[in-house]
């Protein structure tokens, strides 16, 4: 379970420290809620008025046969419902741009502070259930503010006004009402430790459907291939079964609350005619004050009944802003040091010291490394499958960090660094290049501003992307699909290469960049590198031997440690596991031909 998913392993924050969160972002609008509670006054008293307008036209003018006058009566009765609709729309409005403001500045951190997180934290999350943090989370606060907090005013300011009203025409009466209200709220303490838990597990099983949709998406070629879409069904089944219950669990809850609330509401009223009859028979009280009477407690039961209905919107909105406010509180843990240095020179130097890594606590993914790479020095690293060469490359722009030994860049260690600073020292072509939507050639940009679009074009040219990209409708202005769709594998990897090409860094990381592309792309691709690697400290990671033969020096990993280090042909010379690697490559290849 992601640490911004509750479980019942995970306290429940409290209903005042979630509305401590939320209210910095409501505060900035205070003008719009105060212009709404402005609003819900003049409705309340509007709706006030309506049963003591009706009293007055029974007892006045109905019984005494005043037509004249029940006119008068009924036009300022038609006022006052015009004055409440009008105070009615002008709050549902100023609400409703209240709630979208409130929302877009929450969705705007959230997006924000996921952006800020460490790709560690990515690592074990779901995107699935990411995604629904910034979407469907967020969408539930906005109830809570748009229909939820002014109405829940508007009930509690009309709920007063009627108990005073109430006490006002005759507090025996008004006593026999109230007598419901400690029913009630026994009722609603039962209901809200029961709701609140199924509403959490709602937001849940929201999560996991989406984690679990994104995935399934994501791997639906691989799914078809290996017709795994039964299995991937039944599992879905599983989830939405899940859900399903959990939505049922509210739903339960719900239809024994409302009946509840409304067989209190029906015994209060036949106490009210009960006893209010036999004041009429007294002479205590008049047929127009009875009927007042009932109107003013039908009228103090319904905004109990939406405040429960409301309630409703307030549990699930908690549910999903405790884990909002649990994303927001996880801290990225790797950032800019309070005090951070910036190198005055910086050629690109690189030195790890004695350093060592593990993704999970002692499964050592390197260990004990120590490697000096000198300015404008090309270093390739080779190894097994799962040696750390990728992982050894992560480091240098502090994708993560050590935890023990250090990681220098221009001699001072990466943690001191200004962030920002450290990675426009590095241009990185990593294996699987991620392409987004936009041309061609706003992904060889990719929104820096210090590129022109010439010197885009010109990483194009030398990155033979202009030699394919001028087939597109548009050439490089071409739009691309989500990920880049409709390009080949070796197409986005050119892209790719462009883009590190496009920014002048001092240190070039090549992560198996030519993995993708076919022998003719590769000579034309390894020409344009072999420029771009001038006056460059560059880190060549390759499981192609034949790719790094010119490096100056290579690095060989084997379990995590630097086991074998030297030049093409000193390696293959010593005999040792590069020798053994080479072997094994070249004698697969005639293999792979055949």
């Amino acid at each position: 379970m992601s640490p911004t998913d509750a479980s019942p392993a995970t306290p429940p924050t409290s209903d005042r420290r979630l509305l401590k969160e939320v209210l910095p972002y409501v505060l900035p609008y205070w003008p719009f809620v105060t212009l709404g509670v402005a609003l819900v006054l003049v409705s309340t008293v509007a709706q006030l008025a309506g049963p003591y307008l009706v009293r007055i036209a029974i007892d006045d003018h109905i019984a005494g046969g005043d037509a004249s006058g029940l006119i008068g009566v009924l036009g300022l009765f038609i006022a006052t419902l015009a004055l409440g609709f009008a105070a009615a729309y002008g709050q549902a409005w100023i609400v409703n741009l209240f709630g979208q403001r409130v929302m877009r500045d929450i969705r705007r951190d959230v997006f924000d502070h996921i952006q800020k997180l460490h790709p560690a934290w990515f690592d074990r999350q779901p995107i699935g259930k990411v995604v629904t943090r910034a979407t469907s989370d967020v969408d539930a606060l906005n109830e809570l503010l748009s229909s939820g907090v002014v109405m829940i005013i508007t009930d509690v300011v009309l709920l007063v006004g009627i108990m005073g009203v109430l006490l006002a025409m005759n507090w025996q009466l008004a006593l026999v009402t109230f007598a419901a209200v400690p029913s009630l709220f026994v009722a609603g303490w039962i209901f809200r430790r029961r709701i609140r838990p199924a509403f959490r597990r709602v937001r849940g099983a929201v999560a996991a459907v989406n984690a679990f949709i994104q995935e399934t998406l994501t791997g639906m070629e691989v799914l078809q291939l290996f017709r795994q879409e039964r299995r991937r069904a039944r599992e879905y089944r599983k989830l939405n079964r899940a859900h399903t219950a959990a939505h049922l669990e509210t739903v339960f809850c719900f239809s024994v609350f409302y009946p509840v609330v409304e067989l209190i509401t029906a015994g209060t009223i036949a106490l009210i005619i009960g006893y209010g009859g036999g004041r009429i028979g007294a002479g205590t009280l008049t047929v127009g004050g009875l009927v007042a009477f009932l109107m003013y407690s039908e009228m103090f039961f319904r905004p109990i009944r939406d405040l429960t209905e409301k309630f409703n919107i307030l549990q699930g909105a908690l549910a999903a802003s405790e884990r909002i406010v649990k994303l927001l509180h996880t801290e990225p843990r790797i950032v800019t040091p309070p005090a951070p240095r910036i190198p005055a020179r910086r050629p690109g130097a690189i030195r790890f010291r004695d350093a060592s890594f593990a993704y999970n606590e002692g499964d050592w993914v390197l260990r004990g490394i120590s490697l000096a790479i000198e300015p404008g020095e090309t270093v390739a690293v080779v190894g097994h499958t799962g040696a750390g060469k990728t992982t050894l490359a992560a480091l240098l722009p502090r994708l993560y960090d050590v935890q023990r030994g250090a990681v220098l860049v221009d001699g001072v260690d990466v943690k001191r660094w200004n962030l920002p600073a450290l990675r426009r020292q590095f241009s990185i072509v990593p294996q699987d290049v991620h392409l987004f939507s936009g041309s061609v050639l706003d992904n060889i940009r990719l929104g820096d501003r210090t590129i022109s679009e010439a010197d885009a074009r010109r990483a194009a040219e030398e990155g033979e992307v202009t030699a394919w990209a001028h087939r597109l409708p548009d050439g490089l202005d071409t739009p691309l699909g989500e990920r880049g769709a409709g390009l080949s594998q070796g197409q986005r990897q050119l892209v790719g290469i462009a883009r590190a090409m496009a920014r002048r860094s001092r240190v070039l990381v090549l992560d198996e960049a030519t993995a993708s592309v076919d022998t003719e792309t590769e000579q034309a691709v390894q020409t344009a590198l072999a420029r771009a690697l001038e006056n460059r400290t560059s880190v060549v990671i390759a499981h192609r031997l034949s790719t790094i033969r010119g490096a100056d020096r290579i690095i060989v990993l084997h379990r995590g440690r630097i086991r074998e280090t030297g030049s093409h042909r000193e390696l293959l010379a010593a005999g040792g596991i590069y020798r053994r690697l080479y072997e094994l490559q070249f004698a697969e290849e005639p293999v792979l031909a055949a």
